[in-house]
């Protein structure tokens, strides 16, 4: 698999984006306020993060002291505007050190990995344009397999025809059977059609979305993220409440192509997203199989190119399975998924005990007398695993 692109965010000058060094509970929560402000994004919190000691420091800073760190980032004047209203809304002082329960409970989020988390999958500190922050729900044991990017990504186009869509389902339950987890954007047709055969196969579908997790688009498709929630994940970039816009959903292709050891492209026009997807990926290094298809069809038209330019053709979805192997999510992988469970309740025995039958996070630090952001790292493990559920007000249970 080819190199992915090294981005500047994570080039070794960011604080939080070392190797090995996890952020402290109050960088954390800076870096979540800041990943909401409008108008700052992955470039901009990163020049923010070199020219200040810290991201607190960053917040109380003058006008024209944002002004020359965003400096090189083309921040315009409505972009400083902007960032001086969420600044005035949110408060000159969001965060104390350390953080008070109350602040942690407005701040905190229960499912969202940070870069420099230890649960961050590392190959997306690499890509380009890193993401500010991942929110999910589903199933976070299958965080695991996203992390060695053992995944397949199924793209195409949302006006496909009867062969594609048919094509597109069989391929997704040909993946599920193998143990593959299947990853698509939540879009109609092409990779609607691949979630709806994963799932068919009793399979893990992951979905990468343009929306925040508490909004579906198109509406159509809001029976489908419910079950994918339910069997598999939702990823977003964008937090609860924010506006949608019509760039989030291009945007995706980054993390299709930076979670994913293979792809295949069904079907696609000459102009469209999932083109440029296949050819990001492809120029990566990663391996892409194309379904061929009628040459006078306008909506493979993309897809055939790339047949041209020398992308593996994919004649049977079970040709897939002979070239791939067995995906990480077989059988035989269940006996390896039980034995990490065993050796995380081994490590974390003495949380586990003081969870008991449920306890809140301030609970859990006054009897461990632990650090918060340590237990709250522990939690978020188990949870991952499946093995604790959290509820609101950071308050937690055994599953």
């Amino acid at each position: 698999m080819g190199e992915l692109l090294r981005g500047p965010f994570c080039s070794g000058q960011g604080r939080s984006c070392r190797l090995g060094a996890e952020p402290s509970e109050a960088h954390r929560l800076w870096r979540l306020i800041w990943s909401r402000c409008p108008g700052v994004g992955w470039r901009r919190l990163e020049h923010l993060e070199n020219l200040f000691e810290d991201l607190d420091q960053a917040w109380q800073a003058s006008r024209q002291e944002l002004e020359h760190a965003l400096r090189g980032t083309q921040a315009s004047t409505q972009d400083l505007e902007r960032i001086d209203a969420y600044r005035q809304q949110v408060g000159p002082s969001p965060v104390s050190h350390p953080p008070t329960p109350a602040q942690r409970l407005k701040w905190s989020a229960r499912r969202c990995l940070l870069p420099g988390d230890r649960a961050f999958p590392s190959c997306l500190e690499e890509i380009a344009q890193p993401p500010l922050a991942l929110h999910w729900e589903g199933r976070g044991s299958v965080w695991a397999a996203l992390r060695e990017r053992q995944a397949i990504a199924i793209i195409g186009t949302r006006r496909a025809s009867r062969h594609g869509l048919a094509m597109a389902q069989a391929i997704g339950r040909t993946l599920a059977q193998g143990g593959w987890p299947v990853l698509a954007g939540l879009a109609e047709g092409v990779q609607a059609a691949a979630h709806q055969g994963c799932l068919s196969a009793g399979g893990t579908p992951i979905a990468i979305l343009g929306t925040p997790l508490d909004q579906t688009s198109p509406r159509t498709l809001a029976p489908l993220q419910k079950q994918i929630s339910a069997e598999g994940l939702l990823i977003s970039e964008w937090p609860k409440g924010t506006a949608v816009r019509a760039a989030h959903f291009s945007l995706r292709k980054r993390l299709e192509t930076g979670l994913v050891q293979a792809m295949v492209l069904v079907e696609c026009p000459l102009q469209s997203t999932a083109l440029k997807t296949a050819q990001l990926g492809w120029a990566q290094g990663i391996p892409l199989w194309v379904i061929p298809a009628d040459a006078g069809r306008s909506s493979a038209a993309g897809s055939n190119r790339l047949l041209g330019q020398g992308a593996t053709p994919l004649l049977l979805p079970s040709d897939l399975l002979n070239q791939l192997g067995t995906g990480p999510l077989a059988v035989s992988g269940e006996r390896s998924t039980a034995q990490e469970h065993a050796g995380l309740l081994s490590r974390q025995a003495k949380l586990m005990a003081a969870l008991g039958q449920g306890a809140s996070l301030e609970q859990l630090c006054r009897s461990l007398r632990l650090d918060p952001g340590q237990i709250s790292q522990g939690l978020l493990q188990l949870e991952m695993a499946g093995l604790v559920r959290s509820a609101p007000g950071l308050w937690w249970h055994p599953s």
